[in-house]
């Protein structure tokens, strides 16, 4: 069962719930052992405050950029002087708070205008996370706008009594059909994937909950918000 393999809290119980309803379509994947918004950083799947947890303070540019089990999908100019990696879990809500209140601006004032490179990596913290970023992959060139859709809709797929329900009639709005909603989450290659991925990013990078930033390799940790946005930019574009 999933939950012999997770250490999770009872806030996780929903996701799980999810991924064992998607047991009926076929063989579920189960996640490995990992972080699952149990410790005090800054992941957080319910209400509460968030605090960074420890990690090396900077990571060799080279290591991070280092081909990945799943590519990434970068926006901005792959010549701009900072390159910006966000470690992000679709279930966590200072994540969904980052792309919904600061993603806009970074994309408008340095992404769109050559100053920054920006990635999103997996990094889900439970089942029904992993699920998110998977359907997300299974989207294809749509990835960025279905990662768009259930940061902005988290809170009603994330965190309803019937998750996976919702998630279905979420990714219905993108034109995946029930079929390919079934098949993506039975994609065993692709969640080895998605796990490996976070595991790299545990083990390598140091990355213990989310949102974790990487800015030309200087780790910070947990959600930046739009005001705060220039000021952490600033030193890289002198």
């Amino acid at each position: 069962m999933i939950a012999s393999r997770l250490g999770v809290h009872r806030r996780n119980f929903i996701a799980l719930s999810a991924l064992v309803a998607v047991a009926a379509f076929g063989p579920t994947p189960a996640l490995a052992q990992g972080p699952a918004g149990t410790g005090n950083g800054p992941a957080r799947t319910g209400n509460g405050p968030a605090k960074p947890e420890e990690g090396p303070a900077k990571v060799s540019v080279d290591l991070l950029l280092a081909p990945q089990a799943l590519p990434d999908l970068w926006l901005g100019d792959a010549k701009a002087p900072v390159t910006m990696i966000e470690y992000a879990s679709m279930t966590c809500s200072h994540c969904a708070a980052f792309n919904v209140e600061t993603f806009p601006k970074l994309k408008s004032d340095y992404i769109d205008k050559g100053k920054v490179r920006f990635v999103l990596r997996e990094f889900p913290l439970d089942p029904l996370a992993a699920a998110g970023a998977m359907l997300a992959r299974c989207s294809g060139d749509k990835r960025e706008a279905v990662v768009e859709l259930l940061f902005h809709t988290q809170k009603s797929w994330a965190f309803v009594n019937n998750p996976l329900d919702a998630l279905t009639a979420t990714l219905k709005q993108t034109g995946m059909s029930q079929a390919a909603f079934e098949a993506c989450l039975n994609d065993q290659a692709l969640f080895n994937k998605v796990d490996a991925e976070r595991q790299v990013g545990q083990t390598k990078f140091g990355v213990s909950a989310t949102p974790t930033f990487f800015i030309n390799g200087d780790r910070h940790p947990g959600e930046i918000p739009p005001g705060d946005l220039d000021a952490v930019l600033a030193p890289y574009l002198k």
